[in-house]
């Protein structure tokens, strides 16, 4: 008897170990907005370019997660990335909002910085963000040192000077 007791006991310690550990898989995967109010509005924010921003990566204000990237498409018109951003339906933001695509740590994921404005009418549901501010794309800077670097040595050397005859 004492034997199957422990035995349950101990069966129901590893089925709640393994419902946790799926739990935080799921959340760590970016799963649903398990625990959050569930209720968002979508606002538009368009690009020039986005790096390696993904859809469902976090959009954050002051370090606060308050919304995920919905979706990514290229607009037709004007070949700039268009994302929609679910912003939970608790944080308001001014019409005058910027939108910047921000890099957590050196090398980190991608995510999207709002910084509030100060006009007091707030984002409506469809709005579009005009005050944007591209990725920073690691590559890019880094041709430009490479660039600026080569200029600034050919421009330090020496001219030649023909040989006196």
């Amino acid at each position: 008897m004492k034997k199957s007791v422990l035995e349950f006991w101990v069966g129901l310690f590893v089925l709640l170990g393994v419902a946790a550990i799926g739990f935080l898989a799921f959340r760590v995967a970016g799963g649903g907005n398990v625990g959050g109010s569930g209720k968002t509005y979508t606002v538009y924010a368009e690009f020039t370019d986005i790096g390696g921003l993904k859809v469902k990566a976090p959009v954050k204000t002051s370090g606060v997660l308050v919304g995920r990237v919905g979706s990514i498409q290229l607009d037709p018109q004007n070949y700039q990335a268009k994302v929609s951003l679910n912003i939970d339906s608790e944080y308001q933001f001014s019409s005058d909002v910027s939108a910047q695509i921000l890099t957590s740590g050196l090398l980190g994921e991608q995510y999207i910085g709002l910084q509030q404005g100060g006009d007091e009418e707030n984002l409506a549901a469809g709005d579009t963000i005009t005050i944007t501010s591209s990725a920073m794309v690691l590559e890019n800077l880094i041709g430009r040192l490479m660039t600026s670097f080569a200029e600034k040595s050919s421009s330090d050397s020496p001219a030649e000077t023909p040989a006196a005859e």
